[in-house]
């Protein structure tokens, strides 16, 4: 039996690397990280750093009820930016979605590249995931 279990959603973009969008263990979920790519095209969403957030964290939220979990759940984020002066823009869009207290510990950082030229993005770390033994 595997100590973990796997969520793979539709509803989120697939993987673009050898990586599971989120595994689910000891109650823990751990999401990969997310951009703003459309689930649908697996292209990146028009409209700059707000559009790319706001898909992003859809793509997040989809993974999360996927596993059992909602934004509620998440106990901590991580944030990559690909250019610092976006910090205020995108944590306006985050505020909106992460709504209820207390927020999550969270970390944001710049860096130089993302995947597929995307502007931000986003992992998470949830409790409360279903923690079904697989075989």
């Amino acid at each position: 039996m595997s100590k973990f279990r796997e969520i793979n959603t539709k509803k989120a973009p697939a993987a673009v690397g050898p990586y599971s969008q989120a595994l689910v263990a000891g109650g823990f979920v751990f999401c990969s990280g997310q951009i703003g790519l459309d689930p649908k095209t697996n292209e990146l969403v028009g409209g700059g750093i707000e559009a790319q957030t706001t898909q992003t964290l859809k793509n997040l939220k989809h993974v999360l009820v996927a596993a059992g979990c909602t934004l509620k759940d998440v106990v901590r984020t991580d944030i990559f930016l690909i250019n610092m002066g976006d910090f205020s823009k995108v944590n306006k869009i985050y505020e909106a979605f992460f709504v209820n207290e207390p927020k999550p510990a969270r970390q944001t950082v710049e860096v130089s590249a993302l995947p597929k030229n995307a502007m931000v993005e986003i992992s998470a770390i949830a409790f409360g995931g279903k923690d079904e033994q697989i075989g």
